[in-house]
């Protein structure tokens, strides 16, 4: 129940503050500007669907190349970082044999 509460509020919110921001002319202008630049838009997409059809299928393909080459790029990452994992123990392995090496050298004095 609170949830709707809050979600109404929200929206009554946004919707209040959208209204008074209206009370200022340059606001109104820009509101007005917006609104007929997409009304421009949405009738020319009406008068061309082909447009549409193509700006949708060019917006599809840009996106799944991105998500193909971030797969791409998280492969590479976890490989790297499997190799690490990997060579970790075996630069403990090799730093500990060096302050070995040093501790008994410092030894012989």
């Amino acid at each position: 129940m609170s949830s709707s509460k809050f979600w109404k509020g929200v929206i009554i919110g946004a919707v209040a503050g959208g209204v008074i921001s209206l009370f200022d002319r340059t606001t109104r202008s820009s509101v007005m500007e917006s609104c007929q630049k997409a009304a421009g838009k949405v009738t020319h997409y009406v008068k061309h669907p082909q447009e549409a059809v193509e700006y949708v299928k060019e917006s599809t393909g840009k996106i799944r190349s991105t998500i193909e080459g971030v797969g791409e790029e998280v492969s590479f990452i976890a490989e790297k970082i499997e190799e690490l994992r990997e060579i970790t123990p075996q630069v403990v392995d090799v730093v500990m044999d060096t302050k070995e090496a040093f501790v008994d050298s410092e030894g012989e004095r």
